[in-house]
């Protein structure tokens, strides 16, 4: 049974492993036997089996010199880096919609979207030539439903005006579809597509909105980092050989309502 999850002799590359999620993510996949590459356009921490690349995702021409340093066409690809604007943003990133920056749109969709899709288009059609692979999307209960905007009324409490950007949520429902098309358009080659959709992962967020979030929780707490290690296994191992254009959701409950 253990087979199926091993991921032993294969490559991964994770996008964003420098950040909390990513970093989880990658050393998930080595311990289950995973050669490791971080693309992050911050310098990773190294270790057993993983290795860090220096890469910009919104540059295409980045994505492709990285990948052809690695050993082997990648098995496993993990789209894991994003931008979103925490709890504690500063106002600027946090009017009301009306008046919501567009370069701060474009900068969050140029990461999230356009990020995914370099990473995709690269090594996703590296698989498919290999006739191998499995690539996930992190996604976001932000992306498949809209935030709750009462989360944040600890900001406004002092008077200030606070809203969960819209950029954000745009991003993360745009790889829902990205991941439905790949995967048929994949699916005679071997490489699978699917989406991993998360809510709310503890790192040091304020205590009130810890507070509002995991009040609305079934589960009655954030995620820890940990706890998505084992459903990005599932996807990027043979336990999930069936398993394609699909929407994994790991989010306590949250959606349940």
């Amino acid at each position: 049974m253990t087979d199926l999850f091993s991921l032993d002799g294969r490559v991964a590359v994770v996008t964003g492993g420098a950040g909390q999620l990513g970093g989880e993510i990658a050393r998930g996949l080595a311990a289950c036997g995973a050669k490791v590459a971080i693309f992050d356009i911050a310098e990773a921490a190294e270790g057993d089996g993983v290795s860090s690349f220096v890469v910009d995702v919104t540059d295409r021409g980045a994505v492709e010199r990285a990948t052809a340093e690695l050993p082997d066409v990648p098995h496993v690809l993990v789209n894991a880096a994003a931008l979103d604007s925490p709890p504690d943003a500063p106002a600027a990133e946090v009017g009301p919609f009306e008046d919501y920056p567009s370069e701060l749109f474009d900068e969050v969709m140029q990461v999230n979207v356009k990020g995914t899709l370099f990473a995709c288009q690269v090594i996703g059609a590296s698989m498919a030539e290999a006739g191998r692979g499995s690539i996930v999307n992190v996604s976001s209960i932000y992306g498949m439903l809209s935030p709750v905007q009462e989360l944040y009324d600890f900001r406004r409490g002092g008077g200030e005006t606070f809203f969960k950007p819209i950029a954000y949520s745009v991003s993360k429902s745009a790889l829902y579809n990205l991941t439905r098309y790949l995967a048929t358009y994949w699916a005679k080659s071997g490489v699978r597509v699917n989406t991993l959709t998360l809510a709310g992962v503890a790192n040091e967020q304020p205590r009130e909105f810890v507070e509002a979030y995991t009040s609305r929780m079934p589960l009655g707490r954030m995620a820890e980092a940990h706890e998505v290690v084992g459903p990005v296994v599932f996807l990027a191992s043979d336990a999930a050989s069936y398993v394609t254009g699909a929407n994994l959701v790991v989010d306590g409950g949250w959606s349940a309502w």
